[in-house]
């Protein structure tokens, strides 16, 4: 423990305030446009407006906070979570640079795996109100697994489609 004392949670309640915040207050494009330019959005949601809102948001975020940098590469490494296979961020990579899902039943769990187990997901996604970036990303992963099949043996491959089927 930070202050050196240590204590049982178990039968405590705790009570977190940032949950509480994140719960209350708005988080979106009209919110933030009130709260760093001081500004009523009008037209939310049209093209324009939004790219707008945006770009005054973000010289305001610039003006206010001091440590950080306005470049691209900076602003970039700052705002970004976590390294992303797609822009929507629904693929993420993981330590060892492999693809994993940020989503769902199969979140954390690599891209390869979930669909050696699971064929059928690739197949909901792409049919599914995904971004076509998304599923680009997930078309090559497919890809690069059915590539990877041709130096296989034929036990590999017996033991890929068993596995496939759920034969075994």
């Amino acid at each position: 423990m930070r202050a050196g004392l240590d204590f049982d949670m178990k039968d405590r309640k705790a009570i977190d305030v940032q949950v509480i915040f994140h719960k209350k207050e708005q988080r979106t494009l009209s919110a933030g446009y009130k709260f760093y330019c001081d500004k009523i959005l009008e037209d939310a949601h049209s093209a324009e407006a939004d790219t707008k809102a945006t770009y005054e948001i973000l010289k305001a975020q610039l003006d206010r906070y001091d440590d950080i940098e306005n470049s691209v590469e900076a602003l970039s490494s700052f705002s970004t979570h976590s390294k992303r296979a797609d822009f929507a961020g629904f693929i993420l990579f993981n330590e060892e640079e492999q693809e994993i899902f940020s989503f769902g039943k199969y979140k954390g769990r690599t891209v390869e795996d979930v669909f050696k187990e699971n064929p059928g997901y690739n197949a909901w996604i792409q049919n599914a109100d995904f971004p076509l970036y998304t599923k680009k990303v997930l078309k090559a992963i497919k890809e690069r697994m059915s590539v990877s099949k041709k130096g296989m043996s034929d036990s590999d491959k017996l033991q890929a489609l068993q596995q496939k089927f759920n034969l075994r």
